[in-house]
Parts: C-alpha cells; sequence; structure tokens
C-alpha cells in the first residue's frame, strides 16, 4: 500500500502533528512512519495505524491503482507485465 503524499499530509495539518508527534501516537518508529509519508510501500497494518492516529478514513489516503499506474508512466517506469504496443 502506498500514501498519497499531499492527502496525508494534510490529515497531518488537520490534526496539528509533525513527524514525531504521528509516529508517537501510532506508537511506531519514526523511519517506518517516514516511509509511510514518502510513498513507500507499507504493509496494511501500518497504513491503518497512521489513519487511526490521525483520526481519518483509511481510503482517502492511499494511491488509487489507477493514479499510481499513471504516476509510474508519466516517470517512465513502465509494468514489465505490460505488453509493448
Amino acid at each position: 500500500m502506498k500514501a498519497n503524499k499531499n492527502k496525508l499530509v494534510l490529515a497531518m495539518a488537520r490534526a496539528c502533528m509533525n513527524t514525531e508527534d504521528l509516529a508517537a501516537s501510532a506508537k511506531m518508529p519514526r523511519p517506518t512512519v517516514n516511509n509511510v509519508i514518502t510513498g513507500r510501500s507499507v504493509r496494511p497494518r501500518t497504513m491503518g495505524e497512521i489513519a487511526r492516529a490521525l483520526g481519518v478514513v483509511i481510503a482517502p489516503l492511499l494511491f488509487s491503482s489507477q493514479k499510481a499506474q499513471q504516476s509510474r508512466k508519466r516517470k517512465g517506469k513502465f509494468d514489465p507485465l505490460e505488453k509493448a504496443i
């Protein structure tokens, strides 16, 4: 699972939290929280704990698979399983 950085930072702002506050509230190491914020792939439980700590629903914080695919294509990263046209 990957978080949408803009939406996550907005949720942090609404909760008046910085990275350290979020790590303490979610009861997880700060590097793990940094991985979520930077958009690295994390476990579903980790995203759930982050959403719970922020007091928000998890779905809006996630990248939809379609948006993630479009983002990869713009960056020049293609899925190796896709057929070349």
